[in-house]
């Protein structure tokens, strides 16, 4: 692939190569390697940038998330893996591969990624060009373009930027993590007459934006890495520019915090600011870059285990979300409102009335994140509600349910939260929130200082009639209004008794390390989720050895837990019919004779990033059906979610949800057709045929109401179902 220019439109697989070496025993034959199946559905991403179904800007938007998907790769992954060759780790992963091995064969695939995002973006830009949309070059600065940009450039960027020499009086700067900048080779004459060289460095500030579009009719943008190397004889007046080159850095963004650490927020405040100046993973520089600065740059920015790569194209690839924002309508998605839940309606907005009539099951984004909001600002200004308690992974920075939460403890409730600090790259978010939810009066939890707080659960105490009542909102994603516009989500909301008293445990459990040795509904990690999946699916094989009717389906992000992958291969073995829906890392490997004969996994990459995770098991009786046990879950089959991280198991027993979730939202994924990959024995992925009728799970969604939702209106006019194609799957 190296030196393609784009993906053909009929390409039937991706990831050419295995997704691990040949195995030297059955046990490493039984999985793919983690970090080169994370590297395949980054392609899978990539891949959609060249679909010309998508309007244009979508396509870009694509090219743009596979850029930042990459980064962050680089800067925990790759660099996870450099850490552990330099500690002489030789211990293999499942598949068999040493850290070493490992990384060279991720960098392998890396510089394959690299050039068919760069051949990917010239494909763009030629037919975004022809669509009225330009990243300018020469042909397209006309003399007004240029003087606004010469004049934008002296009264906005040069008085932010600095250039400096780089000499033995000026010390080496420091290059943050994702910095970009340029490096200047320039000429004076000496003092004696003799022309003297130097090498500037400009580094360019993150509160810049990446690209300026020209003022006009005709959408023109321009890199601001492109307009300081234009206009550079401003900066350095008295000199002569001799060569220029475009770098940027990576560095090591994880962070590690000690078990004994006695401040948590201190802790990571120091380790937000140490995660700044981490290792050099990857310097990147442009392929015509001038030798003299790159040798210095190199020199300097040398330490064990970085990688210099040299980019023919544009350095940072994310950074094309600021064209995607050009407001023309006409190359983007249709835009899509989502829809509120007639059921909360038909109570007059009151959640609390809707749902204490019957369980509700929200799939978001068709259905509208508001509601998951208005639950929580109503318990705020509700007089009989006398406790809310919520976990919060990731709010993101506009959380009307923060503000929900300030109210309610300035209006006298009791307002527990539980903040997690260390949700990635949310860390200094989630710590100004907590700050502020203190400051109104919250108590603020930040939960285990080695595990994850990754549940989503609020639950609500109201004073009624009756008595105390718990009302309850479990969810698959987070609490963050943005991502909920995006991603596929399900929240569940419930005033059984039973998933209150379980609610509680949970909390009990994050605040005051009280472990829930029995729970009546919730599967809770780590104390007993893996137990529970891993019992419901050795039922599914003892029935199949039986002779009943058995079969599982899920859906999930990643599957890696060596233990569960096994269960699902003796599943496989004893009979069980399994099919799997998995967006990302999958190191199971389907189809192989006499270990997973009976199992098929897909993945499905389109216009909203599937996140929720379902799980169903036929329970002796044909699936899908009213036997099938069905669960939601926080959690993915990983590791780290079963033994290290807080997570939340729901059962749906709820006849209405139940079907929802499992003949409505599981069987249209398993049926898709137009945006599916089906994983092979071999680690590459085959986009799905559409056959004579193809299914967009997607499309579906947007123009189907769901079955929980809609209150009275189901007898009105029905619910357009699954039923007639269910034989597809």
């Amino acid at each position: 692939m190296t030196g393609s220019r784009s993906l053909p439109q009929d390409r039937p697989t991706l990831m050419d190569s295995p997704l691990s070496a040949t195995a030297s025993s059955d046990t490493t034959a039984h999985y793919f390697n983690r970090e080169l199946s994370w590297l395949a559905f980054n392609d899978r991403v990539l891949a959609e940038a060249c679909n010309a179904d998508y309007p244009l800007l979508e396509r870009l938007r694509f090219l743009s998330i596979s850029g930042s998907n990459l980064d962050e790769f680089l800067m925990i992954r790759v660099a996870g893996l450099v850490g552990q060759v330099q500690r002489g780790i030789e211990k293999p992963s499942a598949d068999g591969l040493t850290p070493e091995q490992q990384l060279s064969q991720v960098r392998e695939k890396l510089a394959e990624l690299n050039d068919r995002q760069q051949g990917t973006l010239r494909d763009l830009r030629e037919m975004l060009a022809v669509a009225g949309i330009h990243m300018a070059d020469d042909r397209r600065i006309d003399r007004e373009a240029h003087e606004w940009m010469r004049q934008h450039f002296l009264d906005e960027i040069m008085p932010v930027i600095t250039p400096q020499a780089l000499d033995p009086a000026h010390p080496f700067p420091f290059i943050a993590n994702e910095g970009l900048g340029v490096l200047f080779t320039v000429r004076r004459k000496g003092q004696k007459g003799k022309d003297e060289d130097l090498v500037e460095m400009v580094l360019i500030p993150s509160a810049l934006p990446r690209f300026l579009r020209v003022p006009g009719d005709e959408a023109i943008y321009i890199g601001i890495e492109s307009l300081i190397t234009r206009f550079a004889d401003y900066l350095f007046p008295g000199f002569k520019v001799r060569g220029s080159g475009v770098f940027r850095v990576l560095r090591d963004s994880d962070i590690e915090i000690e078990e004994e650490a006695e401040d948590l927020v201190r802790t990571f405040r120091s380790a937000i600011q140490r995660r700044r100046r981490g290792q050099v993973i990857q310097l990147e520089m442009e392929s015509e870059f001038d030798a003299t600065a790159e040798a210095l740059l190199r020199d300097r920015l040398a330490s064990p285990g970085a990688s210099f790569v040299k980019i023919d194209g544009m350095l940072g690839v994310s950074g094309l979300a600021d064209i995607v924002k050009e407001p023309r309508p006409d190359l983007k998605f249709d835009a899509y409102s989502p829809r509120y839940p007639e059921r909360i309606r038909e109570h007059d907005g009151d959640c609390f009335a809707a749902i204490r009539e019957k369980d509700i099951v929200i799939h978001h984004p068709y259905e509208s994140f508001d509601v998951v909001v208005d639950f929580v600002r109503q318990a705020a200004n509700d007089r009989n509600v006398v406790a809310i308690k919520q976990a919060l992974y990731r709010a993101g920075n506009q959380s009307e349910v923060i503000e929900a939460l300030v109210e309610a403890a300035e209006n006298g409730k009791s307002v527990t939260a539980v903040v997690e600090l260390k949700a990635r790259f949310d860390e200094e978010q989630n710590l100004y929130w907590a700050n502020k939810l203190e400051r109104a009066g919250v108590q603020v939890i930040y939960g285990f200082v080695d595990w994850k707080t990754h549940a989503k659960v609020a639950m609500v105490v109201r004073r009624e009639e009756e008595g105390f009542r718990t009302y309850c909102h479990f969810g698959t994603g987070n609490y963050h209004p943005v991502t909920a516009k995006i991603y596929t989500d399900l929240s569940y909301f419930t005033a059984d008794p039973r998933f209150g008293r379980d609610a509680a445990k949970l909390f009990n459990f994050v605040t005051g390390y009280v472990e829930p040795h029995e729970t009546e509904m919730l599967g809770i990690s780590p104390v007993n989720l893996r137990q529970v999946l891993s019992e419901l699916i050795e039922t599914e094989a003892r029935n199949a050895r039986k002779g009943k009717p058995s079969g599982i389906w899920a859906k999930m992000n990643q599957l890696t837990d060596t233990d569960m992958i096994e269960k699902l291969y003796a599943a496989s073995e004893a009979g069980v019919e399994i099919q799997l829906v998995v967006r990302g890392i999958c190191n199971l490997r389907p189809g192989v004779p006499g270990l997973s004969d009976n199992i098929r996994v897909k993945s499905i990459i389109g216009r909203f990033l599937e996140h929720s995770r379902i799980f169903a098991f036929a329970n002796g009786a044909p699936i899908p059906g009213k036997q099938t046990r069905v669960y939601i879950s926080s959690a993915d089959m990983m590791e780290r979610n079963l033994d290290r991280r807080v997570e939340q198991l729901v059962p749906l027993e709820n006849q209405t949800v139940h079907d929802q979730v499992l003949q409505q939202v599981l069987l249209a994924n398993l049926l898709d057709t137009e945006r599916s990959w089906e994983l092979q024995p071999d680690g590459t992925y085959e986009r799905s045929e559409a056959g004579e009728k193809p299914f967009n799970c997607h499309e579906y969604f947007m123009t189907n109401p769901s079955l929980s939702g809609r209150g009275g209106a189901l007898e009105a006019g029905g619910v357009p179902t699954l039923a007639l194609r269910r034989g597809a799957v």
